[in-house]
């Protein structure tokens, strides 16, 4: 039989979890896995870059928009689930199929593929693609479906992580962007001051002719605008013009009008951006293929 879709590893998931039952992804792919009628060739079959199975790619892309659905959540052990009351309300309403089309039903689906709609496509492995679409054109929504993946798991590993290692992962990536001088300076200025709201200041660039004050926030609750005003002050309290919240959850929208408003330059970044960071600068991720596009140099072939 054909290897199932994403889709069609919904259901067999959430009943998985049913019960009040919590289980690590891992043992979460191989149930689904097993309960699929698929020969030992089909289970072993592997992605062309050849870090994952079909199947098991397929598996934690369902994971991945049952966890944005709130249909799932974390337990707190790092890559444990569990299934929440609105995973049991749709289970028991669709028994037989849980796909695209019952998440729909729910705002949390369509904002969180609109807030990446210049990036997000939902053509993924097992879906057909649109048969009008050029080459390049599939490609192309293939890379922003497999970035889109890789940004939830990026994040997914940041909140799990430790304050003390996300502190680090902050030194690491600000570096990486060009700020703070070099990685030793950075890392002593991040997580030093605590003071009045400020977790850290690190150089603007290498010469340190003007700092950034940073705050930031390993946090599952939206950051509101009392947290934004209370780190505004203490940047007037230093006279610094320039400061970055950056937090692994989202903030809300009185919390970025305020940002935009005050005289100083106070950026805000969220967890979707930081995880969007991270991947352009190479930070927790590595390269495991790179594809060259090429096409003919119609000038070679000039006859003089």
């Amino acid at each position: 039989m054909p290897i199932p879709s994403y889709q069609d590893a919904m259901t067999p998931m959430l009943r998985a979890l049913a019960g009040g039952t919590h289980r690590h992804i891992r043992d979460l792919t191989e149930i689904i896995t097993d309960g699929f009628d698929l020969t030992a060739e089909e289970r072993e079959k592997r992605l062309p870059s050849g870090q994952d199975t079909y199947v098991g790619n397929r598996i934690g892309w369902a994971r991945t928009y049952l966890y944005k659905t709130k249909l799932i959540e974390r337990t707190g052990v790092r890559g444990e689930y569990r299934i929440t009351p609105r995973g049991l309300e749709v289970l028991t309403r669709h028994p037989n199929r849980v796909d695209n089309n019952v998440l729909r039903g729910y705002p949390e689906f369509g904002e969180w593929l609109n807030k990446k709609k210049s990036r997000v496509s939902e053509k993924t492995n097992g879906e057909v693609v649109d048969p009008d679409a050029t080459p390049e054109e599939s490609l192309e929504d293939s890379y922003r479906s497999l970035r889109l993946q890789l940004s939830t798991e990026i994040l997914e590993k940041v909140k799990a992580c430790s304050p003390t290692f996300f502190e680090r992962l902050v030194v690491e990536l600000l570096v990486k962007m060009g700020y703070g001088g070099t990685r030793e300076d950075a890392g002593q200025a991040i997580g030093r001051s605590g003071d009045g709201g400020i977790d850290g200041i690190i150089k603007e660039d290498r010469l340190g002719l003007d700092v950034i004050y940073l705050q930031a926030k390993r946090w599952e609750n939206t950051v509101s605008r009392p947290e934004i005003q209370k780190f505004a002050g203490a940047l007037q309290g230093k006279r610094a013009r320039k400061g970055v919240f950056i937090t692994t959850s989202d903030f809300t929208r009185e919390a970025r009008e305020f940002a935009s408003a005050i005289d100083n330059k106070l950026i805000l970044i969220d967890g979707e951006e930081l995880a969007d960071y991270m991947i352009d600068f190479n930070v927790g991720v590595s390269v495991i293929n790179t594809y060259e596009i090429k096409r003919v140099d119609s000038d070679y072939f000039v006859e003089e």
